[in-house]
């Protein structure tokens, strides 16, 4: 809850206050019940993404607890999810209570200053704890003064207040540092196993291209000069055949050039080469079928193989963009701040964009994973998408 207008916060911090008291109060009914692991892991996971949404923190997902018996409750992270079962019964109660109380307060003010005298007299509404209303000047002094004072402190103190429950929450389920570290061998190792995949798939295609192609033309050309040359050496004269042959030749020379010039663009685009990273995504932008603006600061020296992903990526990107996201309009914003590269692109499209489903994305997200980048997207249902990856490019 690091961005909006301060309202805004407030009235988010406030229902998150609220529903940690229902939460808490849940957990203090429940405890015996939550106390089993995979329960426990399913409400520790439940409160985190809630605190992480709160604070606008991208957290990596945590694993549901799929093992039974002794080793759910071997598994490194089930006392921290055991222990946040207490935690949030007396901070989620306590906090809660003091919005509750605020909230209260503060509705019971706002009946009370101007229908107060719609009560029958032995339950007249209070102010101020212990204050009856009895006459207008009273509603309108006091009433006003505590719908003043508690709209301040709901203001000033729910936001703060609601980012320290978070913080407590996503501290005590926090990964300690040896399962953070096995967590990044985990990513690693699957990365690796997917750019070996990759490579291998993009070795294949490479060869098949060549094989059944380039090779194919050059063996056929190969084969149409030595013909013309037995022509050649048993009828000279025969200039209509030979000429036939050196054309089919000559057209099959400039065919396997330009399927070879296309496997050479495949792997390194030679634009990049040409116009660096910039000219190549002014290119790929202006081709889009939908108008993309394109920001770019200053990139300083990107590795080659960082700009060819950074390229494909964005290409693809965009072709998604002019193939289903219905958009009207595009953006594509390239920054660098250290040794990260950040790519963000936007379209006002229909949304839905999900990589599980086998799309492009699946693709990009491989292409970056395979440079230890990140890749983020946000896609809801009715639009905007918008994609955030981010690639070492340091020397």
């Amino acid at each position: 809850m690091t961005s909006g207008r301060p309202w805004v916060q407030a009235w988010r911090g406030g229902t998150y206050l609220l529903g940690s008291l229902v939460t808490g109060i849940a957990t203090l009914l429940a405890l015996p019940l939550l106390c089993h692991p995979r329960l426990a892991r399913r409400w520790a996971n439940w409160h985190r993404d809630r605190a992480g949404r709160l604070l606008e923190t991208p957290l990596a997902p945590r694993p549901v607890l799929h093992v039974m018996g002794r080793r759910a409750w071997a598994d490194p992270a089930t006392p921290r999810d055991l222990l946040w079962l207490p935690v949030n019964a007396i901070t989620g109660v306590a906090l809660g209570l003091l919005a509750l109380l605020c909230v209260g307060n503060l509705l019971t003010a706002a009946v009370a200053t101007p229908l107060w005298w719609a009560f029958a007299p032995e339950n007249r509404p209070r102010l101020f704890i212990d204050v009856p209303v009895t006459n207008w000047a009273t509603a309108f002094t006091l009433g006003a003064l505590q719908i003043l004072l508690l709209t301040a402190l709901a203001y000033l103190a729910f936001a703060p207040i609601a980012r320290a429950h978070a913080r407590i929450c996503l501290v005590v389920l926090s990964h300690s540092a040896a399962e953070q570290l096995a967590d990044r061998v985990a990513v690693l190792t699957r990365t690796r196993a997917d750019v070996l995949d990759a490579h291998g798939a993009e070795l294949r295609r490479i060869e098949r291209d060549l094989h059944d192609g380039t090779q194919a033309r050059l063996v056929a050309i190969a084969m149409r000069l030595a013909v013309a040359r037995r022509a050649l050496s048993d009828n000279p004269r025969n200039e209509q055949f030979l000429e036939e042959l050196l054309r089919d030749a000559h057209e099959g020379t400039e065919e396997a050039m330009t399927e070879l010039r296309d496997v050479i663009r495949s792997v390194y685009p030679p634009i990049l080469a040409d116009r660096g990273l910039t000219g190549a995504l002014t290119a790929v932008t202006a081709r889009c079928g939908v108008p993309t603006r394109l920001d770019i600061d200053n990139l300083d020296t990107v590795p080659a193989a960082v700009e060819a992903a950074v390229y494909f990526a964005v290409a693809e990107a965009l072709t998604n963009v002019a193939k289903h996201s219905q958009a009207t309009t595009a953006g594509v914003r390239v920054s660098r701040k250290a040794d990260r590269l950040s790519v963000v692109i936007t379209d006002n499209g229909a949304g839905g964009a999900d990589d599980r489903l086998g799309t492009g994305l699946a693709g990009i997200r491989r292409r970056v994973l395979a440079f230890d980048g990140t890749v983020d997207v946000d896609s809801p249902a009715g639009g905007p998408t918008t994609i955030i990856m981010e690639l070492p490019c340091g020397s």
